[in-house]
């Protein structure tokens, strides 16, 4: 037997009521918001007949969730952060802007304030012997296609183990390992040396890797390296590239895997190549343009402000 009683006047009266919608205070947007969301999840308890006790284990779940503090890891991983960045592509096309650099998502690890270096900076304190020396370089180009001395780019990644520092559980890592901002210089290039990263699943046995479990997926990324790019009168770009021969490249579960950001990587073992960087051997190498768009009528029309974080 099927019982539906989403449409009935008492329960659209209801949904007003618990929504705001029926008095003057608080704020419109958040009401507008809360009764839709409302009103969609209303109607699936209905359509799917979704029981009291499958209910209940959807709050217990989401309890889990605010305990462990992934809100900020489900979200990518149900689609939902890829879906806004579509959404973003879809505005700009709209408007006639193309990204030579395509935008993704970004993740729940970033740290504000990491130090600051003009040129060239080394992101790893040199104590993952694990790691394979990586130099990765290139210009950022603004809207007119020309070098911006002066750009930020910010960059951060994990370890041979698939830990950032700030979340490594272990405690082996210093504030900042593997974080950077670095300003372009004068050409507009910018250069870091690292180590390669390594992939990382979500943590064994947690709320994530339960839900994700229970729809048949793995919770796996390839290795990546974020950054956000700003610069003046330009857009600030959010994105991340993978690394070239990861195995999980087209089978990320954050989705986060988009053409364009899978450059090359080159493995240097000639001692020209190793003596032209200082370096005491073989090296990958990757070589990564980045080209920012112009400001919409003056605004950067999709800046976060929930990105601008403080140290954990």
């Amino acid at each position: 037997m099927t019982v539906t009683i989403f449409d009935r006047p008492d329960i659209q009266d209801f949904l007003k009521d618990l929504s705001g919608l029926t008095n003057s205070d608080g704020d419109p947007r958040m009401k507008q918001i809360v009764h839709r969301l409302m009103s969609d999840l209303f109607r699936a308890i209905d359509d799917l007949d979704i029981t009291p006790d499958e209910y209940w284990q959807g709050m217990a779940w989401l309890n889990d969730l605010g305990a462990a503090g992934q809100a900020g890891l489900v979200s990518p991983g149900l689609g939902i952060d890829h879906f806004m960045d579509e959404r973003l592509d879809a505005i700009d096309a709209a408007l006639g802007i193309e990204n030579p650099t395509p935008r993704t998502i970004e993740g729940p690890l970033y740290v504000a304030g990491a130090p600051e270096a003009v040129g060239f900076a080394r992101l790893d304190d040199g104590r993952d012997t694990d790691g394979h020396t990586l130099l990765m370089h290139g210009t950022v180009r603004g809207a007119d296609g020309q070098p911006m001395a002066g750009a930020r780019v910010e960059v951060w990644h994990c370890d041979t183990r698939g830990f950032y520092s700030h979340f490594d559980p272990t405690g082996q890592q210093a504030p900042f390992n593997m974080r950077r901002t670095i300003i372009t210089d004068d050409q507009g290039r910018y250069k870091f040396q690292s180590i390669l990263p390594s992939g990382y699943g979500v943590p064994p046995g947690s709320p994530t890797e339960a839900l994700l479990s229970a729809l048949g997926r793995h919770g796996q990324r390839p290795a990546h390296i974020h950054l956000f790019v700003s610069g003046d009168g330009h857009r600030k770009l959010t994105t991340q590239i993978n690394i070239e021969g990861d195995p999980l490249i087209d089978d990320d579960f954050a989705f986060a895997t988009r053409e364009g950001l899978v450059p090359p990587v080159m493995e240097r073992s000639d001692a020209d190549s190793i003596a032209a960087h200082s370096l005491t051997g073989a090296f990958a190498e990757i070589a990564f343009d980045i080209h920012l768009t112009a400001l919409i009528d003056g605004v950067d029309n999709q800046l976060n402000e929930q990105r601008r974080r403080a140290a954990a």
